[in-house]
């Protein structure tokens, strides 16, 4: 159908598929106090040379359920205004979803939704495969009953036979530069992932970084981000120096 081929991108790339750009959508989110509409984008990857009529005729036979798919939340002039915020979300199904405060992710989710709509300008990046920094959700609850025996986020992943990261920016930094050319302000305390965008050209020369959300529950594991994966610690946040 034209309406939906008008609506899809086919981003080529180097490796052994293209990605298949679908939107924008208008969706109107409402979080308690926090009431918004952002044009949502989503992708998926297909086989090289694919038509987009061949990708509409192929969704029923996909299975496209049985896998993950990525998105991203796009608000304001985004291929046009000089500033422009984003954040690289990863998949957290507990925290997202479930509000669990094993973690911080749920907390970065929505504050970084509303960052860029107070900015103005900017896009949330929410990115599938990537539960667990890599590992998948079903490994994740196997890390997490190791560290309630006292391991740490790295030392679970390891002891399971995961590096401490597999996660890749690849494929959303394709998205981001099909969608903006001009630098960008990322909204991190990762460095792995200021040097992901920075090895593309994509970087503003400085971030914004996002900590909050301490709980007793999660101050070991925020912790454990700054000892052994490099988070970039806040000043105002004393009680997570290294």
């Amino acid at each position: 159908m034209q309406i939906l081929q008008n609506k899809i991108n086919i981003i080529t790339t180097n490796e052994a598929f293209d990605l298949c750009l679908v939107g924008p959508v208008s969706l109107p989110i409402k979080q308690d106090d926090f009431e918004t509409t952002f044009n949502w984008y989503s992708w998926v990857k297909v086989d090289k040379n694919l038509s987009k009529e061949d990708v509409v005729k192929s969704i029923s036979t996909s299975n496209l359920a049985f896998g993950q798919q990525s998105s991203v939340l796009v608000y304001g002039d985004f291929s046009n205004e000089e500033d422009a915020l984003i954040r690289m979300h990863s998949i957290c199904h507990t925290g997202d979803i479930f509000g669990s405060q094993r973690c911080d992710c749920g907390y970065q989710l929505h504050e970084s939704m509303k960052m860029v709509a107070n900015h103005g300008c900017g896009a949330i990046f929410y990115l599938a495969d990537h539960e667990g920094r890599g590992i998948g959700l079903f490994s994740k609850s196997l890390a997490y009953l190791l560290q309630e025996e006292g391991y740490d986020t790295v030392e679970a992943n390891h002891a399971l036979g995961f590096e401490d990261d597999t996660r890749s920016y690849e494929d959303a930094i394709r998205v981001l530069e099909s969608l903006r050319q001009k630098p960008v302000t990322l909204i991190t305390n990762n460095p792995r992932k200021l040097a992901a965008l920075k090895g593309h050209g994509l970087l503003a020369d400085h971030h914004v970084p996002l900590w909050g959300g301490l709980t007793e529950t999660n101050e070991f594991y925020l912790k454990t981000k700054v000892e052994k994966s490099g988070h970039i610690i806040l000043e105002e946040n004393p009680s997570l120096t290294v």
